[in-house]
């Protein structure tokens, strides 16, 4: 299937369950690793002015759309999106699947004890879930040896990793042929949620497409990155599938 485009970056409009199967047949095949990126407006809007984050999220596995705004650029276009797929509900679903099928996590980044707090909280609702390890860690590459190294003797299949975009996703495209696992995904402030460190939106909140106003509620400081909001908005609206920065290879539908 020929992957949809938004402002020049790829798009998966995948489901859920879509994404746990991926991930098992790259388990199953053992094949390196693979990398999944999340698409957001802001992370589009970041991407334009960020060649190194654009070229990445050419070459990712997948990008699932993470975002209201993401989806409703591309159902504009008249592109079938089933659901919104987020890091946030992602985490617990893949760690749901990996305790059924004996998969192994690594859990990287976020503040001082949050990923250990994360991995207790998961383990206490999936007793079958092997956490690998757990490290706060940092994306400084004088670090990467060493957190490489505690991944790898992990054994672990999958590595999330919550450094925040782009870094936590260039950290794993930068060092993805040293890395032996099969999935690696930057989940954003997933185990932040997942502990309750900040609270996610009511329901409603994120079925309307209002979790980034709950979140500017609780963070005002945020103000400055919802500027990127009109300007998706406009660039989407001036070049659909294409970059206004940067041009590609592809012909994008």
């Amino acid at each position: 299937m020929t992957r949809p485009y938004l402002l020049g970056i790829p798009a998966d409009p995948i489901t859920f369950n879509q994404l746990l199967d991926h991930i098992e047949m790259w388990i199953q095949s053992n094949d390196g690793l693979h990398q999944i990126c999340t698409i957001n407006p802001e992370f589009t809007v970041i991407a334009q002015s960020d060649y190194d984050f654009f070229t990445l999220l050419q070459r990712s596995n997948l990008n699932v759309i993470d975002g209201w705004g993401a989806v409703m650029a591309l159902r504009g276009r008249g592109i079938s999106v089933p659901e919104r797929v987020t890091g946030s509900d992602g985490v617990p679903m893949i760690a749901q699947r990996a305790a059924q099928q004996g998969w192994r996590l690594f859990l990287l980044g976020a503040a001082e004890g949050i990923a250990d707090e994360t991995a207790i909280i998961l383990q206490n609702r999936y007793p079958d879930l092997q956490i690998a390890g757990t490290y706060s860690g940092s994306p400084h590459p004088d670090d990467a040896d060493h957190i490489i190294q505690m991944i790898n003797d992990s054994q672990a299949d999958i590595l999330f990793v919550a450094y925040g975009a782009p870094k936590q996703d260039l950290w794993i495209d930068r060092y993805r042929d040293r890395l032996a696992v099969n999935v690696a995904m930057g989940i954003g402030g997933s185990f932040d949620f997942i502990t309750g460190n900040v609270p996610r939106a009511p329901q409603w909140m994120r079925q309307s497409g209002l979790e980034w106003l709950y979140r500017l509620y609780l963070q005002p400081s945020r103000w400055r990155r919802m500027l990127r909001l009109p300007i998706f908005v406009m660039w989407v609206l001036i070049f659909g599938s294409r970059s206004p920065k940067w041009s590609t290879n592809h012909d994008h539908n």
